[in-house]
């Protein structure tokens, strides 16, 4: 069988990207093939690899990263349900090449995958909504991890993760949230109950009279953790829900609190599906993240430069292929319409 080619972006050195053809591995039995039609940029861990900061494998130059990845199926193996061909998925990476790493491996035009590691879209009347639902696990596993029904929930930062956090905390029955950001246009995107920009206002004078029983972090800055944790009651929950390179905070406050510390790892099984039901039913407004789009043939480090360092940037979505879906474009790409 002929390997098939694909275009693929690759890290191919630090700081280094590049939009070249790869090599597939042969579609297994109990693989299926994607034709991605939009993937997205990870704006923490991918920026981290691209700068040489996690030196280990899968992030051994060069290698294809991206684990936010839709597209249509267009090729099941023999032991593969053939109902799945035509349907649009969740594609949360692939290993499937045979002259590059894969870090994840979710940029690609054509993705071979087993099978188990999709998750279709059926219930979400466009699909490219799917690009949220990495993030909106991660999310989910956050707010899980923090049982957050009928407690109050401070979460620091309000990237992507941080304002579905939020709404999700809400969501799940959370007394009271409160979120603090300094970058008032997410600022604005955010559903709290509480919202505080310590750029413009006294964060203890904002928060006087709360004790919180969890802490969310999505910031990855020590200095927001430690004073986040002024204003977390006796026996609280910190939730780490990033990823760190070090953890350094005082740990006074730890001690004094017998405060618990959690570190959540991406999302746990089953995440993914509850999210897909709960973009279906409109119960997330995942939309309000996708701020910024490109095509895989525009200046792709002017993109990823962009996604990592633009403050407004809360998603960027690379387009691979233009079409309709449902009859809706804009600017030749179709949209998203989810939330209330």
């Amino acid at each position: 069988m002929e390997s098939k080619k694909s275009r693929a972006i690759v890290f191919s050195g630090v700081r280094q990207i590049e939009l070249r053809d790869v090599t597939l591995k042969p579609v297994s039995s109990t693989d299926v093939l994607v034709e991605t039609w939009w993937s997205s940029i990870s704006t923490g861990t991918e920026k981290m690899a691209l700068n040489g900061l996690i030196p280990s494998p899968p992030f051994i130059f060069p290698f294809i990263p991206g684990y936010e990845t839709v597209g249509r199926i267009i090729e099941a193996g023999d032991h593969v349900n053939q109902g799945l061909i035509g349907k649009f998925a969740y594609v949360a990476g692939s290993f499937g090449y045979m002259d590059v790493n894969a870090a994840f491996g979710g940029a690609s035009q054509y993705i071979v995958c087993p099978v188990e590691s999709i998750t279709v879209l059926d219930g979400i009347a466009n699909p490219q909504c799917g690009i949220a639902m990495p993030l909106g696990a991660t999310a989910l596993h956050i707010v899980d991890l923090g049982e957050v029904r009928n407690r109050k929930v401070l979460v620091l930062g309000q990237g992507a993760v941080g304002i579905l956090a939020a709404e999700l905390a809400k969501h799940f029955g959370a007394s009271l949230v409160a979120v603090t950001e300094p970058y008032q246009k997410r600022l604005d995107v955010s559903t709290a109950d509480i919202r505080v920009n310590p750029e413009k206002e006294d964060v203890s004078a904002a928060l006087a009279g709360h004790e919180f029983d969890v802490l969310i972090d999505s910031t990855g800055i020590m200095s927001a953790i430690e004073t986040g944790l002024r204003f977390v009651k006796f026996h609280g929950k910190v939730i780490f829900g990033g990823y760190y390179q070090r953890i350094n905070i005082d740990y006074s406050q730890a001690f004094n609190k017998e405060l618990s510390f959690i570190a959540a790892r991406q999302w746990g099984k089953g995440d993914l599906r509850k999210v897909r039901e709960l973009i279906g039913a409109g119960k997330i407004n995942a939309q309000k993240i996708f701020t910024h789009q490109c095509t895989v043939d525009d200046n792709l480090m002017n993109a990823y430069a962009q996604a990592f360092g633009d403050q407004d940037c809360l998603k960027m979505i690379i387009h691979w292929k233009t079409g309709v879906v449902d009859g809706d474009t804009e600017e030749g790409f179709p949209i998203c319409k989810i939330g209330h």
